[in-house]
């Protein structure tokens, strides 16, 4: 990381320490490898951008950890989310994911969702509690993703996840790690999960990889694509960018690729894509023809009327008394060959 210019990292607690016989022996093997790590940070300036509990891949998690049918397992899972705070905290990390990759179900025919939706709502709720008892500052994320390992998971894309936190009045404590491939496995492209994130005030942080079309699982590759890089920095611009969250590459190698500089080049082609990309919607706004056209599509609404539309006051009587008074609406051309042409020519 050093080498690379880097100064954030990310873990799950089982990646970086093994699970031992009790809680309390897999505790202080987290710990041990903690105080390696904190000093490894010291005098320098990385740190974790977020770490994360690894509640999928152990037996005891079959069923889900918050949403597990075994109240045994939920307080086990509960456990082991605070220990991974509590050190992402003291290694002075500045974000906390929840990826549920269990947290959904093979079948209805034997599951109770409302009682299993309750039940994280719940879990969530008792962790942004203990985030603010001991202090950490740091942002709360939720990483969708539409099922693998499970049938369905519950927190399936971005709005999804949305309404999710809407019911349970949790909107104002999370906000939402995109994951490039998670996407497109829930039927979306990149750039629609992170638009839907950034209206609705959610979007803290990117997982920047991506998957072969080809293939229809989370094959976590970097991303290399300079168009859907672009596409991806345009709504970073957009959010006013993404601090305290940033960008992480769940991302491996190809098993082929099995020279220790293959590590680095695939980091230096990630971050050089995005960065390119960055570059490219510097270009779009500063050419500013894809934003006039934008506007001119929507101008009608620039109006007194449009206006009162936007306001929530456009009511039917009103409206239907203008459909008589104008007659037959013209339609404008949508004009999508251009927008493509004007963001291709940027590339």
């Amino acid at each position: 990381m050093d080498k690379l210019g880097v100064n954030r990292w990310c873990f799950h607690d089982r990646d970086i320490a093994p699970d031992a016989k009790t809680l309390a022996e897999t505790n202080a093997n987290l710990d041990e490898v903690v105080e390696l790590a904190k000093e490894l940070q010291k005098g320098t300036d990385i740190i974790p951008l977020w770490g994360t509990a690894q509640l999928f891949m152990h037996p005891r998690y079959m069923h889900g950890g918050a949403t597990s049918s075994e109240l045994g397992v939920y307080a086990y899972a509960a456990a082991q989310v605070k220990k991974a705070m509590e050190v992402t905290h003291y290694l002075g990390g500045e974000n906390y994911v929840f990826w549920g990759g269990r947290e959904g179900y093979q079948t209805l025919l034997n599951t109770d969702m409302k009682r299993e939706l309750d039940h994280l709502a719940a879990f969530l709720q008792a962790a942004v509690d203990y985030k603010k008892k001991i202090g950490f500052n740091g942002i709360l994320l939720i990483e969708p993703k539409p099922q693998e390992p499970t049938k369905h998971q519950y927190d399936w894309d971005a709005a999804t996840s949305f309404a999710f936190l809407q019911k349970y009045g949790l909107t104002g404590e999370f906000k939402l790690n995109i994951e490039c491939n998670h996407a497109t496995l829930s039927g979306h492209s990149c750039h629609h999960e992170l638009e839907t994130a950034r209206i609705n005030g959610l979007l803290g942080n990117i997982d920047a990889n991506t998957g072969d079309p080809q293939i229809g699982w989370d094959t976590d590759q970097f991303l290399t694509d300079i168009s859907e890089a672009t596409l991806v920095m345009l709504s970073v611009v957009r959010n006013g960018g993404l601090a305290p969250g940033g960008f992480n590459f769940d991302a491996k190698l190809r098993r082929e690729s099995t020279d220790v500089e293959d590590m680095f080049i695939a980091h230096i082609s990630g971050m050089d894509t995005l960065a390119r990309g960055l570059r490219n919607v510097a270009k779009l706004i500063e050419d500013g023809s894809l934003g006039e056209l934008v506007r001119k599509r929507y101008q009608s609404f620039d109006s007194e009327l449009g206006a009162l539309i936007e306001a929530g006051k456009g009511d039917f009587e009103t409206l239907e008394k203008k459909a008589m008074e104008w007659g037959e609406p013209t339609v404008s051309s949508a004009k999508q060959e251009l927008a493509e042409m004007i963001f291709q020519s940027a590339l």
